[in-house]
């Protein structure tokens, strides 16, 4: 098959395009590069900023780009806005892709209409980044501008338009197919986030650490969105309370490739709160052989039907509950090289990369 990728999110699609090339498939990645994570890309449509000269370089990258994004059997899309450009002019792009290619797929894969939308009425989650316990989060308070943007007039009528024109959506989480299947069942799917496996050679924990290595990375505009602000602050006070027994490395913004050199010498990853299940940072550590702080509700194991293996620490959006889960793992460290193992077979049971791929394979066959 010939497959175009339009955009990309922590490394998601490039992970795909590399799997798929190496099972014989043409595979081409038109993105960013995931903003400042730089990860690869076959056609490269970044945005520096809104000033007047970057516009314009990046409107010039797209029209020479555009002839190269014909004739493809399917183009997976990022998100409802897969470029850097207001929604009328995404729009424009899309037409042209859906005229000049055969099927045209959504990874659901991150923020945009419907799932903010389903947040904000709550029938869908318990909980999420918006809501805890029926009260708005401090993200959804000091952000209220920019999440609302996703709910104007504009943004619903370009992404129910699209959704209904195209030919099938992927979520890549059980959240984001909790907020599609409801309304477009016939054409929602669940893929898990792909790993490579192969290539990450595991530095298991071989036995009980002297000291715990918590690791949190995380991008200084999205502390509130993931949580990790409450993670550092709970991270902090059992570095302090028990100085012997664990100690903390925060890096900031890095690039994909410094990132995971950066949480190789580590046990344990700090990722996220206000997930159900654990995203591709937790995933690429659990592949590692660390231990992953992430969400990984009763739901997300019922759903995989994992009943066995859930080596994943679970953590609430309740700063009490951190605390406590992260006092668990200093208290009861001894439990981390069995952890360890179990976490890189997880992966390898339900995200290896090549089984991920022949999932889409099967749903873009159909198509």
């Amino acid at each position: 098959m010939k497959i175009l990728f339009v955009g990309d999110y922590s490394n998601l699609h490039n992970c795909l395009a590399s799997t798929l090339q190496q099972m014989g498939h043409q595979a081409v990645v038109a993105s960013n590069g995931s903003n400042w994570m730089n990860t690869e890309r076959d056609i490269n449509l970044y945005r520096k900023s809104n000033n007047p000269v970057h516009t314009f370089i990046y409107l010039l990258r797209l029209a020479l780009a555009l002839p190269k994004m014909r004739g493809f059997d399917i183009v997976e899309l990022i998100n409802p806005i897969f470029l850097s450009l207001r929604p009328n002019k995404v729009m424009w792009i899309y037409k042209y892709l859906r005229k000049h290619n055969k099927k045209i797929v959504l990874s659901a894969a991150g923020t945009d209409y419907y799932y903010v939308k389903s947040c904000y009425e709550g029938q869908t989650l318990r909980y999420n980044e918006y809501f805890v316990d029926n009260n708005l989060t401090d993200f959804a308070k000091h952000h209220k501008k920019n999440t609302q943007l996703w709910l104007t007039p504009q943004m619903k009528s370009h992404t129910t338009f699209m959704v209904k024109d195209l030919n099938a959506i992927i979520a890549c989480l059980p959240e984001y197919f909790a907020t599609y299947a409801p309304l477009y069942p016939h054409k929602t799917f669940f893929v898990g986030i792909p790993i490579d496996t192969q290539s990450i050679k595991p530095n298991f924990i071989t036995q009980e650490p002297e000291k715990v290595r918590f690791f949190l990375g995380f991008h200084k505009n999205r502390m509130e969105e993931k949580g990790t602000d409450k993670l550092l602050k709970a991270a902090n006070e059992i570095c302090s309370k028990y100085p012997d027994k664990a100690e903390l490395k925060v890096v900031s913004n890095l690039p994909y490739k410094e990132y995971l050199k950066g949480m190789e010498s580590s046990h344990v990853i700090l990722d996220q709160i206000y997930s159900y299940s654990p995203a591709t940072n937790a995933l690429l550590a659990m592949a590692h052989g660390l231990v992953a702080v992430s969400g990984a509700e009763p739901e997300y194991y019922d759903f995989i039907g994992e009943k066995d293996n859930q080596p994943i620490i679970n953590v609430l959006p309740d700063q009490n509950d951190i605390y406590n889960k992260l006092e668990w793992i200093v208290l009861n460290k001894h439990l981390l090289p069995k952890l360890s193992l179990q976490s890189r077979a997880f992966v390898e049971k339900h995200n290896d990369k090549f089984k991920m791929a022949q999932q889409y394979l099967k749903i873009w066959e159909k198509l």
